[in-house]
């Protein structure tokens, strides 16, 4: 299936919108993610993909004003004939700044597939090597529960990977594992 665009357009445009080396390489966590979650649950690993690389394209414009963030999103994507459901799976990533609910697997994983990326990486950060390759995904399960722990982090969104089906273990394993295959381009 076709997504409108290609990997190498996709990191043109996001680079033109995204400065921050950290937030580039948050969205290429999320990309791997995703892959891995699609080809997991038998969907267009593409598509999924490509979303969660585009995911937080207006991020920097948006200041990452939660009311906000997405709006813009929608519209720099729909200017590039990207896939609708890639556009729609964006746009409902942050519900707060939409009338609408995530209702979708697609939609569901992409926002708990990018949010899980920042527990995996602040679970590495603790460690003395700072790698992904010491994480084990039975600590990203118990650092879930840790609220002080990356704060920020929205754990009910996470969880949202049982609404597709797959139990938290399982999900902080593929997750990982994905952002492992690619902790190079991480520096992790």
């Amino acid at each position: 299936m076709s997504t409108g665009i290609t990997r190498n357009k996709a990191l043109e445009l996001l680079n033109k919108y995204i400065k921050s080396p950290n937030m580039v390489k948050h969205c290429l966590a999320a990309e791997a993610v995703l892959r891995a979650m699609a080809k997991h649950l038998g969907q267009d690993e593409e598509k999924w993909a490509m979303a969660g690389l585009l995911h937080d394209i207006d991020v920097e414009i948006t200041n990452a004003d939660l009311s906000v963030h997405g709006i813009k999103a929608v519209k720099i994507l729909a200017k590039e004939n990207i896939d609708l459901q890639i556009v729609e799976a964006v746009m409902l990533h942050n519900e707060l700044a939409h009338n609408q609910k995530r209702t979708t697997k697609f939609h569901h994983t992409l926002a708990a597939g990018e949010t899980i990326t920042g527990l995996i990486t602040a679970t590495a950060l603790v460690y003395p090597d700072k790698k992904l390759a010491s994480v084990k995904p039975k600590s990203i399960v118990k650092r879930m529960k840790e609220k002080g722990f990356a704060a920020s982090v929205n754990r009910e969104i996470i969880m949202e990977c049982e609404k597709i089906g797959i139990p938290l273990n399982e999900f902080a394993g593929l997750a990982l594992g994905a952002m492992q295959s690619i902790s190079d381009e991480l520096g992790l």
